[in-house]
């Protein structure tokens, strides 16, 4: 406690406040520009750091991470363009919320969990970082394949009336994942040697909601008058308070501990989170259609699972997204090494860090809550100035993904993809998992043969594995039983009729 309050000391000068308020709006300003997440947020303001003491600098990126996230939930909300992979959630509820005149609602649930979700996973950083940084590793393979798999099951086959539809879009993702090389040979790749290294995220994301979402939006727009969305309040009502509670802290419960492991990150947290909150809402008709819940979880997940991250990165120098990659690069151009011994030998550094994680969390939201009106007030922009607005920052973004004029070209194929798949009701969500955790999937199964030397029973030879795989089993099994009792509660008024007529 007592270094605690040393890290509030120093984080709280004036100086280093201003660099907070600083970090916050600035990670924020660039955070809300389509295409463009929390991980290229610090790294395109990297370089102003450069001239700064090194205390004053990290607590500027711990504004500029918080500021990023909520930038990127920001931009999922208005424009259905996720900044990062974790945030296609929040842009599958939340722009629907916005379409339905909620979108000051969907900002402030999201700015909220944000702060709940962020303070308490800081809460558990500073209490676990100390003595639990090692354990996190002890975790193998067969564990995290087993996860990944349970991730894939559970998001494909509760999204969308059609399962059909949904193994569809999975296939879709997986097979864009496989893009690239392996073991040393090219697979998928048509002679282009630029698809060597696979597709970025960043471009599918971008192309399959952003372009996606312009094309589909330019089909239409002369069949339909312009629309001038209603924003709503810049607050929650009772109601939508009673619904949110709930999902943060589940949200919180879900993202931490995955960010925190080593293959975790925000993006299985923030799937799982949605899958439950729709399993247990009491209003499930709504999902799909701008349910509250769907935003409230995932944005708390992705917040506490941006607190997990830093668990590992500072107890074994081991980054588990490419945010924390950026943040650890920061680190070591001060000479700054993070690992076992890193907590010990520069304490006032890391509590000083750990105090301002809590300033930049409540400075978001001091800061954001008030402009959530203003943010909303983006869809009222003309639709073809808007979407032309998208449509530019969106192509900058794929292209900073990769520099190269090459993903210029996937992100106008994607499009396509994205049009079509609206055009045919194909949910998208399973295609961007896909795209996602394919490619950790594959290299989680080949880490865990090679070590087995080939053995396939070692999939299931940790604890953890097979409470994944008895999770996959009944999440089946409730889907065939519901399925049953359909064809039944179909068939029975059926069979009434038969005999009245008789």
């Amino acid at each position: 406690m007592d270094l605690l309050l040393d890290g509030f000391a120093t984080a709280l000068t004036p100086t280093n406040l201003l660099f907070a308020v600083l970090g916050v709006l600035l990670g924020t300003a660039v955070g809300v520009l389509p295409g463009i997440g929390p991980a290229m947020t610090v790294a395109l303001l990297l370089p102003v750091t450069y001239s700064v003491p090194a205390d004053s600098a990290l607590i500027m990126f711990a504004g500029i991470y918080y500021g990023g996230m909520y930038g990127g939930s920001t931009t999922s909300i208005l424009l259905n363009t996720p900044g990062e992979s974790s945030s296609v959630i929040t842009a599958l509820e939340g722009n629907k919320m916005a379409k339905n005149g909620r979108a000051a609602q969907a900002l402030a649930t999201a700015a909220i969990g944000s702060f709940v979700a962020g303070t308490i996973g800081t809460v558990l950083l500073i209490v676990l970082a100390p003595t639990v940084g090692p354990l996190v590793v002890q975790l193998g393979a067969p564990s995290y394949f087993a996860i990944m798999l349970l991730a894939l099951l559970a998001v494909t086959v509760v999204l969308g009336s059609s399962k059909l539809r949904g193994f569809i879009a999975l296939f879709l993702g997986l097979a864009i994942g496989l893009v690239g090389m392996t073991s040393g040979q090219p697979r998928m790749t048509f002679g282009f040697a630029e698809l060597s290294d696979g597709i970025e995220i960043v471009v599918v994301a971008v192309a399959i909601f952003a372009l996606g979402e312009a094309l589909w939006v330019a089909a239409h727009l002369r069949r339909k008058p312009l629309e001038i969305i209603p924003v709503g309040q810049p607050w929650m009502s009772r109601a939508d308070w009673g619904r949110s509670w709930k999902p943060w802290l589940r949200g919180t419960a879900f993202g931490f501990p995955f960010g925190a492991l080593p293959a975790g990150g925000a993006e299985v947290p923030t799937f799982l989170s949605y899958v439950t909150e729709r399993r247990l809402s009491k209003h499930p008709e709504e999902f799909g259609k701008g349910a509250i819940e769907g935003v409230a979880g995932p944005e708390a997940a992705n917040n506490a699972s941006a607190a997990g991250t830093l668990l590992p990165m500072l107890a074994l120098g081991l980054p588990t997204t490419a945010t924390a990659a950026v943040i650890l690069v920061a680190f070591e151009s001060y000479g700054l090494q993070p690992g076992p011994q890193f907590m010990s030998q520069n304490e006032s550094l890391v509590w000083a860090l750990l105090a301002s994680l809590f300033v930049a969390n409540t400075l978001l939201l001091v800061l954001n809550l008030p402009l959530a009106p203003v943010w909303a007030k983006l869809l009222q922009i003309p639709r073809p100035y808007l979407y032309a607005g998208i449509l530019f920052f969106a192509t900058l973004g794929a292209y900073a993904a990769g520099t190269s004029s090459f993903d210029l070209g996937l992100l106008l194929v994607l499009g396509v993809l994205g049009f079509a798949m609206r055009r045919f009701g194909i949910p998208v969500l399973p295609l961007i998992i896909g795209v996602i955790l394919g490619p950790r999937l594959e290299e989680q199964l080949s880490e865990a043969l090679e070590i087995s030397r080939g053995s396939y029973s070692t999939l299931w030879g940790e604890p953890v594995a097979v409470a994944a795989y008895v999770v996959m089993a009944a999440l089946v099994a409730g889907l065939v039983v519901a399925r049953l009792r359909s064809r039944r509660n179909t068939t029975a008024p059926a069979t009434e009729k038969d005999e009245v007529h008789a």
